[in-house]
């Protein structure tokens, strides 16, 4: 069977998507003449723009109407005529899409309900101690080998030159915020971090435009005197840039730390309510976790909730920080 058209899926949240990016590396090294697409959901889709070996990137938006746009796709899939899918996620919508997409070659895990229709499929258990990156190979093994390839984020020489005039002296960044409260390294933590960096060094703030309300109370109440917010300032590509240069990256288990990865930047990820063993710790090599173990209460929940189910939240106001190198 040949692998000349090849679509890989991932309509999840951010940090699969950039995740997702260890296929593309596998595929592109096995199959390099091969026409090679992604499809993400609305938002996503920015990681792989100028991608040096994607064919496109197509993109699932469900305010258009979740099934208007779903059918709006399949129609666009079967267009493409790929010949090969790969699809990342595990639930219905994607699992639709590649079972009829009428490629002769599909691949997904075994939970997404269209799974029968598949022509290989592999389970995906969370909490094994594997990395996702682990999971997704599963899914690619037939058809390459059992080699692991790393994600990889390719930001352009326009993106490095948005990032240049931060880079000229010693810094941080600072990714404060996640979606999820119990995810989230307490407020009162990151200023005492900050208030530990050495003056010198200056610290950036980083996350998106809802996150400059947290960044703005951090900076206000820290007393060190050079951190700059950069929270919605940059696009994705350019904090991955950015997060290269940096003396470290101190981010929470949530999608900085996989743009941390895709660019082998040093980071120091902070685990609140989850437990790396669920797969999504860092793969730098100049990488760190952070928790505290031995809670009978953690983990809580895969994703984190919005409160503390005890109203203790112990697994963030006990972490020890780390000193600065």
């Amino acid at each position: 069977m040949t692998h000349k058209n090849i679509l890989v899926i991932q309509t999840a949240f951010i940090g699969d998507a950039i995740l997702a990016s260890s296929v593309l590396e596998k595929m592109h090294a096995f199959f390099p003449e091969a026409k090679i697409s992604i499809l993400v959901r609305k938002g996503n889709e920015s990681l792989y723009k100028e991608h040096p070996f994607l064919l496109q990137t197509l993109v699932w938006n469900k305010k258009e109407g979740k099934y208007k746009s779903l059918f709006r796709l399949l129609k666009v899939i079967r267009q493409q005529k790929f010949d090969t899918v790969i699809n990342l996620h595990r639930f219905a919508s994607s699992g639709f899409l590649t079972a009829f997409s009428k490629a002769k070659y599909t691949s997904g895990y075994d939970k997404n309900p269209f799974s029968f229709l598949f022509d290989n499929k592999s389970k995906h258990k969370i909490g094994d101690g594997r990395h996702e990156i682990d999971r997704y190979n599963d899914l690619i093994e037939s058809i390459t080998d059992k080699t692991v390839a790393k994600p990889k984020l390719y930001p352009t020489f326009k993106q490095f030159s948005k990032i240049e005039p931060y880079v000229s002296q010693a810094f941080v960044c600072m990714a404060p915020s996640s979606v999820w409260f119990t995810k989230q390294l307490p407020k009162d933590k990151w200023i005492e971090l900050s208030n530990s960096i050495p003056k010198e060094v200056i610290i950036y703030l980083l996350g998106g435009p809802s996150d400059k309300e947290l960044c703005e109370e951090i900076k206000s109440k820290s007393s060190h005197v050079s951190i700059q917010i950069l929270a919605g300032e940059l696009s994705l590509l350019e904090s991955c840039e950015l997060m290269k240069h940096a003396k470290m990256n101190y981010v929470n288990d949530s999608g900085p730390l996989h743009l941390a990865s895709a660019g082998n930047s040093p980071t120091t990820a902070f685990f609140c309510s989850t437990i790396p063993e669920y797969g999504f710790y860092p793969l730098s090599y100049n990488s760190q976790v952070i928790e505290v173990k031995n809670l009978d209460c953690k983990p809580c929940g895969l994703h984190g909730y919005k409160t503390c189910p005890k109203n203790n939240f112990r697994c963030g106001n006990e972490i020890k920080l780390p000193l600065f190198k």
